[in-house]
C-alpha cells in the first residue's frame, strides 16, 4: 500500500515542480506586462481568460457546485486572487528577482497555518526540509531593511494569501476523488477571484488607466491566463490531495530559483555566487524533505 502511495505522491509533486516552472515564468511575463496595462487590469484580463477557459472546458460540471463547494470554491478563489493582485501590484514597484524572491517566504509560512487550521503535527523531516529550504532563501535574498519597498511589502503580504491557500486546497479537496469535483473547484475559484480583480481596478487604477494593445502584452496575457492561470490551478487544484502543504510548499519554494534563472536569459539579471549557494541549500532543502518522507513511509 505504501508504495502506491509513494507512487502517486511522486507523480503528484512531479506535476507541482511543472507549475512551479511554469509559475516561475509568470514573474518575467507580467513584469512585461506591466509596461502597457495597470496591475489590476492585467490581473482581470488574466482571469477573465482563465475563466472563460474554464467554463468552456468545465461548464458542463457546474451541477457539481453544491452549497459546500460554492463556499469552498470561493474562499479559496478570494485567498487565489487576493494573492495574484497584491503579488502583481508588488511586482510593479520591485524586480523580477526581488519579487520571486520574496514569494518564497510561503515556505517557512505555510507549516505555521497547516499547524493553526488542521492541528495535525507536522512530520519531522519536513520541519528539517523546511527550515534547510528557509537557510537557503535567507542566503539568496540577502534580505536588508535598507533595500525594502512598498513593492516588497507587497509581495510578503501576498505569501500568507499563498500560505493559506495552499493549506486549504489540502483541506477541502484531501478526501474529494473525480474530475467532477476538480473541474467544479476550478470553476469556482475564477468566478470568485475575478470580481475582486474588478473592484481592486476601480478603487485603485480607474483614475490613472493606460492601455497598449502591444504584441507583448498580448503573449503576457495569454501565457499568464491560459498557462499560469488555467492549466496550473487545474493541475494544483487535482493533484495536491497527493501530498502535503508542507512538501508542496517546498515544491513552490523553487519558483524564486527559476525565476531568477529565466530572469538572468531574458532580463540580464544573473545571480551570483551567494544567489547559487542559497538556491543549492533551497534545492537540498526540498531533497531532504523527500529522501526523509520516503524512508518514513517505508518504516511505517
Amino acid at each position: 500500500m505504501w508504495k502506491l502511495q509513494l507512487v502517486k505522491s511522486w507523480k503528484a509533486e512531479l506535476m507541482l515542480f511543472s507549475a512551479t516552472f511554469i509559475w516561475g515564468a509568470t514573474f518575467i511575463f507580467t513584469k512585461v506586462g506591466l509596461d502597457d496595462c495597470p496591475p489590476s487590469l492585467f490581473v482581470i484580463l488574466r482571469f477573465c481568460i482563465a475563466l472563460l477557459l474554464s467554463l468552456a472546458f468545465f461548464g458542463k460540471h457546474l451541477k457539481s457546485i453544491d452549497r459546500v463547494i460554492f463556499k469552498r470554491g470561493a474562499i479559496l478563489g478570494l485567498l487565489f486572487g487576493g494573492g495574484f493582485l497584491l503579488q502583481t501590484y508588488g511586482l510593479s514597484y520591485t524586480t523580477v528577482s526581488k519579487s520571486a524572491f520574496i514569494t518564497g517566504m510561503t515556505v517557512p509560512i505555510t507549516p505555521f497555518v497547516f499547524y493553526l487550521i488542521q492541528r495535525k503535527p507536522i512530520q519531522l523531516w519536513s520541519k528539517i526540509g523546511v527550515a534547510v529550504s528557509s537557510i537557503g532563501l535567507y542566503i539568496f535574498t540577502d534580505p536588508s531593511i535598507d533595500n525594502i519597498n512598498f513593492g516588497d511589502v507587497l509581495t510578503l503580504l501576498s505569501t500568507f494569501f499563498w500560505a493559506f491557500y495552499i493549506t486549504l486546497m489540502d483541506k477541502y479537496t484531501k478526501n474529494d476523488r473525480g474530475f467532477n469535483l476538480t473541474a467544479a473547484y476550478v470553476v469556482m475559484q475564477f468566478i470568485a477571484a475575478t470580481p475582486l480583480a474588478v473592484i481592486s481596478f476601480f478603487l485603485l487604477d480607474y483614475g490613472d488607466i493606460y492601455f497598449n494593445p502591444t504584441k507583448d502584452l498580448f503573449i503576457a496575457l495569454a501565457f499568464n491566463g491560459i498557462l499560469a492561470s488555467f492549466f496550473v490551478t487545474f493541475i494544483h487544484t487535482g493533484v495536491q490531495k497527493y501530498t502535503t502543504p508542507v512538501k508542496a510548499a517546498l515544491i513552490f519554494s523553487l519558483e524564486p530559483v527559476i525565476a531568477g534563472f529565466i530572469a538572468a536569459l531574458t532580463l540580464s539579471e544573473y545571480l551570483n555566487i551567494r544567489e547559487y549557494i542559497g538556491a543549492s541549500i533551497m534545492m537540498a532543502g526540498l531533497f531532504i524533505s523527500e529522501v526523509g518522507g520516503f524512508f518514513e513511509k517505508r518504516r511505517k
